[in-house]
């Protein structure tokens, strides 16, 4: 027997014995699934970022709901100042045609001579061409309003709320302390290093393994038998990434370099937007002085012109009086409706970078409307 068996083994070595598990040709469809348990907090920060992009979008939304206001503000006072200043340019012309025509009459009566009348006639030439100056400028005004609300050219824009200033408002430093909580730029800049920070964590999350839920399901399966190939599998998988060439820490600084640059951009912003403040409030003290002071200038031009006019029917006064005292009533005017308009628009242009455009309704309800 031991020598049959031997006999046996020899020949069966000396041949290839094949015995297929599986066919050569094997068609499989896997639904596979990886869902991560422990990433060291990338998720989490992840979802930050997103959150705060979002706050970065509307931030970036009111900025730029505030930038037109000021410049809706700006637009409709001005056209509002221009058809004030052709009032007062009318009214001046229509005086001095008036002067021009008494001048004429008394001419021929002989009360005044030739070159009285010219100097009347001259000067009211001279209004003519300044009004008309005066309505091209408000026709420019009005196709700058129209065409920032988009309105066609054929249609008139009549202003109803009028040129207005307040008499007393709050200090600069109630204005500075808004602009580091408020303001649209360092909110903006508070976000993105609030990005950064987040994204240092992330970067520092690299040195930790990453732990995940991972399943396979066979959904079809061709030559490949159940015993050899289950058809359902579930695992956890670990994944530990030991070294990558010092990416990591290439993140980790790019990510506390970019941090510490808007760290110093934000306290660089407020700085400057401080200043901004002081220009504005600048421009609206001078404004109200400005107003103060006119105010007085007013009535003793009213008075003047009408003590010139009187003077010269009564042959006290000569044209070129009345001229003046015409003129400087004009002057006077635009440079009082001139000084409403500078206070309104450095109000809005405040109150925006401040982050509080809103309040401008606030203001214009306790302001004083411009009165001649």
């Amino acid at each position: 027997n031991d020598q049959f068996i031997s006999s046996l083994l020899d020949k069966i070595g000396q041949n290839t014995l094949t015995l297929p598990l599986i066919s050569q040709n094997v068609t499989t469809i896997d639904a596979n699934l990886t869902w991560p348990l422990f990433t060291g907090g990338k998720r989490i920060y992840a979802g930050k970022i997103g959150k705060t992009l979002v706050s970065v979008a509307e931030v970036n939304r009111e900025q730029v709901s505030a930038n037109q206001q000021a410049l809706l503000i700006e637009s409709y006072f001005g056209l509002r100042l221009g058809q004030r200043v052709v009032e007062v340019k009318t009214e001046t012309y229509n005086s001095l045609k008036t002067h021009y025509d008494q001048a004429l009459k008394l001419e021929q009566q002989g009360m005044i001579n030739r070159a009285e009348r010219l100097v009347a006639q001259v000067s009211m030439e001279e209004a003519k061409r300044e009004l008309e100056s005066a309505r091209k400028d408000l026709e420019v005004a009005s196709q700058a309003l129209k065409s920032l609300i988009n309105v066609g050219e054929e249609q008139e824009i009549r202003t109803t709320t009028s040129l207005f200033i307040n008499e007393s408002i709050p200090s600069a430093g109630y204005f500075k302390e808004m602009i580091p909580f408020n303001n649209y730029l360092v909110n903006q800049l508070k976000l993105q290093e609030s990005i950064a920070h987040n994204q240092l964590k992330i970067g520092r999350t690299g040195y930790l393994p990453n732990i995940a839920l991972i399943g396979k399901q066979t959904l079809y399966a061709d030559g490949l038998d159940k015993y050899l190939m289950p058809r359902t599998m579930i695992g956890v998988g670990f994944t530990w990434n030991i070294f990558d060439g010092l990416d990591r820490e290439k993140k980790i600084r790019q990510a506390r370099l970019t941090s510490q640059s808007l760290a110093i951009g934000k306290e660089k912003a407020v700085t400057d937007l401080q200043v901004g403040v002081d220009k504005f409030y600048s421009q609206m003290q001078n404004a109200m002085d400005n107003v103060k002071a006119l105010n007085t200038t007013l009535e003793m031009s009213n008075e003047l012109v009408r003590i010139r006019e009187k003077s010269f029917k009564e042959g006290m006064a000569t044209s070129s009086d009345v001229v003046d005292a015409e003129v400087v009533l004009s002057k006077v005017k635009t440079a009082f409706l001139l000084a409403y308009y500078q206070y309104d628009v450095a109000l809005a242009n405040l109150l925006s970078i401040c982050g509080i455009p809103e309040a401008f309704h606030q203001y214009r309800m306790d302001g004083k409307t411009e009165i001649l």
